[in-house]
């Protein structure tokens, strides 16, 4: 297999279970901090910050991290609410490149 394939296999399992991905302790950590920051913000704690922190994350990452995550969601929803179409240039991801 080479690298390209495997390197979207991936990527596709991230984005279907991010868990079943063969990911590092922090990219694990990293994946269930942006989990929760998006479904459940209101349940965020210093545990949260611990576990990123244990994992080999400085503050200037977790910040980083959290705007980043923060973004995404933020832009995602004024999308949603304002029904912006794709651009119809864009290939959707899970279609493979036209030769």
């Amino acid at each position: 297999m080479t690298d390209a394939v495997e390197a979207d296999r991936v990527v596709h399992l991230v984005a279907s279970d991010w868990r079943q991905a063969p990911l590092s302790a922090a990219d694990h950590a990293l994946c269930a901090y942006a989990e929760k920051l998006t479904r459940t913000p209101y349940d965020m704690s210093e545990a949260d910050i611990q576990a990123l922190r244990h994992c080999g994350f400085d503050d200037r990452a977790i910040h980083d991290a959290t705007q980043v995550i923060s973004y995404f969601n933020y832009i995602n929803r004024v999308a949603d609410a304002l029904h912006v179409e794709l651009e119809t240039f864009v290939r959707p991801w899970e279609q493979p490149p036209e030769p």
